[in-house]
C-alpha cells in the first residue's frame, strides 16, 4: 500500500536492552504461486483457514495450514485488501482502479456483487460491533462504510489525510494511519465520525498498523525506519523501535506479546512487549527482497508474506520488474 520512500529523522529509542538473542524465527515453507503482476495485503480468515492474498487483478486463496491453493477471485481491478465477516458469511475485496469493492462467499469464492465507494479504495477493515465494513479510500481522503448484511454503503467518513491499514478493536472503533499527516485517527464505526486525531511524531508516514486489543497499544510501520507504539487511551507514542526501510505492514502475536514489521528490503524485525510501554528489539530476522507486507495465524504463529524476483526497472511503478511465475509465499515460524 505504502510508496517506497525513505526519510531520515533523529529519534530516541525507548528501548530495554538490546537485540542479542536469536527470535528463533526462520522460513519454513516457500510456495510458488505464480503470475506476474505486482500484489498487496494478505488476510487471514482464521475460522475457514484461508489465507487471502491481493495480486494485480485477482486474489488468491491458500490454505493457511498446509498452503495449497484452494481457488482464486478473478477479474477485478487493482485489487488491495480483503475483509471476512466470517459470522455474515461474506467476504469483501477494495479494487482501487474501480472505485469499487467486490462482495464475494469466502467458502465458494463466488463474487456476488460489486458495490461503489470513494476513490481509489486501498484499505479496508471489518468491525464486528457495528457489523460494517470501512473502506479507506486513498483518492477521496475518506472511509466508505458498508452494511455487511444488506450490501448498502450507510455513509461516508472524511478523514482530512491520505488512508493506510486499519484495525478494530472490537469495542466500536476502527483506527487509521494517515500516511501524508503522520496521524492516527479513531473512528466511531456506529456513529462514522472522527472522534480523535493523534500526531505520530517522530513517526512519518506510517503505512502497517497492529493492534494489541488487551493492552490496548497501537503498532505503526512508520517511513522512516521506526515502529511507534501508541496508546490508546490518551493517543501517546509511548516508545519507538528502531525498523527497515520500506515498511508496508505490522502484526501482533498476542500470545508471545510479539509485534513484527516487514521492510521490502528483505528482514523482518521482531519485538518484544515486555510491558504496555516498553519493548525490545529482539532480531531482524532475513527474509527476501521485496517482502513487505504481512499477516499472522495467532493460533500456529506462522508469519506469512509473499514477494517475487524483482529486478530494477526506474521510471516504472513500482520500479521493479518481477520475473514471470516468481510470486511466492514465504512461511516463517520457530
Amino acid at each position: 500500500m505504502k510508496k517506497p520512500t525513505l526519510l531520515a529523522c533523529a529519534v530516541t529509542f525507548a528501548l530495554i536492552g538490546t537485540a542479542h538473542a536469536s527470535s528463533g524465527y526462520h522460513l519454513l515453507k516457500s510456495v510458488t504461486l505464480g503470475g506476474d503482476t505486482f500484489w498487496d495485503a494478505l488476510t487471514l480468515d482464521p475460522a475457514g483457514h484461508r489465507l487471502f492474498i491481493t495480486h494485480g487483478d485477482h486474489v488468491v486463496v491458500v490454505d493457511s495450514r498446509g498452503y495449497a491453493v484452494l481457488g482464486d477471485i478473478a477479474g477485478l481491478n487493482g485489487v488491495h485488501q480483503v475483509a471476512i465477516a466470517g459470522t455474515l458469511g461474506k467476504g469483501f475485496v477494495t479494487q482501487g482502479g474501480a472505485d469499487a469493492v467486490a462482495v464475494f462467499d469466502p467458502k465458494t469464492l463466488a463474487v456476488t456483487g460489486t458495490i461503489k465507494v470513494g476513490s481509489r479504495p486501498d484499505g479496508m477493515v471489518y468491525d464486528p460491533v457495528s457489523r460494517r465494513v470501512f473502506t479507506l479510500n486513498a483518492g477521496g481522503k475518506n472511509a466508505t462504510a458498508i452494511d455487511v448484511a444488506s450490501g448498502t454503503v450507510d455513509g461516508t467518513v472524511p478523514l482530512g489525510g491520505k488512508p493506510e491499514f486499519a484495525v478494530a478493536d472490537g469495542r466500536g472503533h476502527v483506527y487509521d494511519n494517515l500516511e501524508d499527516t503522520s496521524e492516527i485517527v479513531e473512528i466511531d464505526t456506529k456513529t462514522m465520525d472522527v472522534t480523535k486525531r493523534w500526531p505520530l511524531a517522530p513517526c512519518t508516514e506510517p503505512s502497517g498498523l497492529a493492534i494489541d486489543k488487551i493492552h490496548r497499544v497501537l503498532f505503526a510501520a512508520c517511513g522512516n525506519e521506526m515502529m511507534a507504539a501508541v496508546d490508546i487511551r490518551n493517543g501517546k507514542v509511548v516508545a519507538t523501535v528502531p525498523t527497515g526501510k520500506r515498511s508496508d505492514g505490522a502484526a501482533f502475536d498476542p500470545a508471545r506479546r510479539e509485534v513484527f514489521i516487514p521492510d521490502g528490503e528483505g528482514k523482518l524485525t521482531v519485538i518484544r512487549e515486555t510491558a504496555p510501554d516498553k519493548y525490545r528489539l529482539v532480531e531482524n530476522v532475513p527474509t527476501q527482497f521485496g517482502a513487505r507486507t504481512i499477516e499472522i495465524d495467532p493460533a500456529s504463529h506462522r508469519i506469512f508474506t509473499v514477494t517475487a524476483d524483482l529486478t530494477p526497472a526506474p521510471g516504472q511503478h513500482p520500479p521493479y520488474k518481477m520475473a514471470p511465475g516468481s510470486f511466492r509465499l514465504l512461511v516463517y515460524g520457530r
